[in-house]
């Protein structure tokens, strides 16, 4: 027989910029945190063993991207006939930028929308400012469209679930990380309520005060803005009646509430001023069909017109 070949040599790795990086090695845990946090694994240096990136890896690596972006930045000089700006695209902007296009073009995006007379609600809202049981706290609109969206999620489990691409699953969580979109200096940022379905009204309300302020003050911490289940964005404090809200990464559902106004409504029978506002929920149609997200946009606005179902529905 003839003597085997000589085995060839492996090539020398290629030092250019065209040779292509290998996938970085990280658990799908890991991908789907460093996803949500908006954290290009190649960016990562792995601290694991043979080269894998864990979850210590992936925080520090957002928290290094915070700490360049809130370092003081030299205004950008202006650009010929002073009639540009250029801002360098980077920090919380840059994540947040990442974190959409892969929302926008990985989730199935379906939205519906509901008009509701929350009249009730507004006086609901002004009775609990003079209850002495949320005195100090942050009690607005939102905090009751938060617990409405909480007893919605109760009364329809399903809506709250992840979508896991790795291991082609559905995640059902028994549990509610209720994000709240906040528009700040640094950008738009979500960071969320811990286990807010656990939180009676004046918990939910000092959680809700104490993240909007640490939110604008930009100390929000990446562990914050991890692990979110579902999102509020209230773009009725700008004035508008509605929108078509993206999903938070790893997310399946995202509320929009819009504007507050005072409008014609037939009330009992007659037309009458009225304080109605609109609701959109996106949802992640890969996991939540047409009736689940119907039944959770419609859960919500009765409770919000009829706000005593707060109680007797939770």
């Amino acid at each position: 027989a003839a003597p085997a070949a000589p085995a060839r040599p492996e090539p020398a790795p290629e030092l250019n910029g065209s040779a292509r990086t290998a996938r970085p090695l990280a658990k799908p845990p890991v991908r789907k945190l460093a996803k949500d946090l908006g954290i290009a694994l190649e960016t990562v240096t792995p601290s694991g063993p043979d080269g894998i990136i864990t979850r210590e890896d992936v925080h520090a690596a957002a928290e290094a991207v915070q700490a360049v972006q809130e370092a003081p930045v030299a205004a950008p000089a202006p650009a010929t006939g002073g009639r540009e700006r250029r801002v360098p695209v980077k920090g919380v902007r840059k994540a947040t930028a990442q974190a959409m296009v892969n929302s926008a073009f990985t989730a199935p995006h379906v939205t519906e929308f509901v008009t509701v007379d929350v009249t009730r609600t507004m006086k609901l809202v002004a009775d609990l400012k003079q209850d002495p049981e949320m005195a100090g706290l942050r009690v607005n609109p939102l905090l009751l469209v938060a617990k409405a969206l909480l007893v919605a999620i109760r009364r329809n489990p399903d809506i709250n679930a992840t979508w896991d691409e790795d291991n082609q699953e559905i995640v059902y969580k028994d549990y509610v990380n209720l994000g709240i979109a906040a528009a700040t200096p640094r950008g738009l940022i979500v960071p969320n309520i811990k286990d807010a379905h656990a939180k009676t009204l004046p918990e939910l309300a000092s959680a809700l005060g104490e993240l909007v302020a640490t939110a604008r003050e930009g100390k929000t911490s990446p562990a914050a803005m991890s692990g979110g289940t579902v999102t509020i964005t209230n773009v009725g404090v700008f004035g508008v009646d509605t929108g078509t809200p993206l999903l938070n990464p790893g997310e399946s559902a995202i509320l929009a509430f819009g504007a507050v106004k005072l409008q014609p409504w037939v009330h009992k029978g007659k037309v009458k001023p009225r304080q109605v506002t609109t609701l959109a929920l996106s949802f992640d149609h890969r996991l939540v069909d047409g009736e689940l997200g119907s039944k959770v946009l419609a859960d919500v606005a009765a409770v919000l017109e009829r706000p005593k179902r707060l109680i007797t529905w939770t």
